[in-house]
This record gives structure tokens, C-alpha cells and sequence, in this order.
């Protein structure tokens, strides 16, 4: 299992259909305060649908509440200012991916924290960022490849 990190999401329409992708993949997903949205926010529950009681989804008041409770062994932060390209790493079990709020991207301190562990999607060159749901959605799913589907039913 992995841990996902949505850190001061903003948008709740990204963060249930995260949801969603975490119920389905077997993960576990942490919202870090303050959020853009209420938990019971319609937009939210519209794109998680009930996948919300498949998920629990832990809140936590901080980035360090998070990794005192949690003590992630690894944890790789998505950014676009990243320098190695995510599909460049050998993901464990446990990893732990963090994401920034949708309108800012996580904030330089944080980054300096994570330091070489600062990964990025290739993308074209004129492009800003792709959509965090999107971007969640590809580095959750290569990086479960990466360890065998663990959990999943392959037909």
C-alpha cells in the first residue's frame, strides 16, 4: 500500500475523484489542512460517490501531524519543479507520494524538506501542469505496477 498526500487541496471535485482512485487501488489518503472545501461538500461527494466508505481517508491539522503519526519511510514529493522524472524511481510498498494545492504547487519550504526526492511528469515543453487528479492517477498506478498490482485482481 502506498500513501497518498493531498497537502491544502483545493478543489473538491479533484480530491473525491482521488478518492475514488484510492478506494480502487487499495490506497490510503491523507487531506493536510486547511482544506479549500468541506468534507461533506457535494461537488466532493458527487465525484467520489460512495467510494468514501471503501477509503478512509485521514485528515490531519499539518504536514508534520502527518509525518509524526504516519513516520513514512519514504516520501517523494510530485512537483514541477522537481529535477528527476518520477518514472525514473524504483517505488517500495509504503512510499508515500505528497502533491501541492491545485493553484500553487506545494511551497518552497516543503520542498527544500523532500529535497532530492522532488519527482515531475515529462511533459511538453509549453506545458504548466497537468490536472492533480490526473497526475495522482499516473504515479499511483506505475508505482503499483512497479510492486506487482499487490492487492489487485488481475483477469
Amino acid at each position: 500500500m502506498f500513501h497518498i498526500v493531498l497537502f491544502e487541496p483545493e478543489i473538491p471535485a479533484n480530491t473525491g475523484n482521488i478518492i475514488r482512485l484510492c478506494a480502487n487501488a487499495g490506497m490510503q489518503l491523507h487531506l493536510i489542512k486547511p482544506l479549500g472545501f468541506e468534507l461533506d461538500d457535494k461537488k466532493l461527494r458527487r465525484a467520489g460517490l460512495d467510494y468514501h466508505e471503501w477509503v478512509a481517508v485521514q485528515v490531519h491539522e499539518s504536514l508534520s501531524d502527518f509525518l509524526t503519526k504516519v513516520q513514512p519511510s519514504r516520501i517523494f514529493a510530485m512537483t514541477t519543479k522537481g529535477k528527476t522524472a518520477y518514472s525514473s524511481v524504483e517505488f517500495q510498498e509504503g512510499d508515500t507520494f505528497l502533491f501541492g494545492p491545485e493553484t500553487r504547487g506545494l511551497p518552497a519550504n516543503v520542498l527544500q524538506d523532500i529535497g532530492e526526492n522532488c519527482l515531475y511528469l515529462p511533459m511538453q515543453a509549453e506545458s504548466r501542469s497537468l490536472n492533480l487528479s490526473n497526475t495522482v492517477a499516473i504515479v499511483l498506478y506505475d508505482a503499483w505496477r512497479q510492486v506487482g498490482f499487490v492487492g489487485a485482481v488481475i483477469k
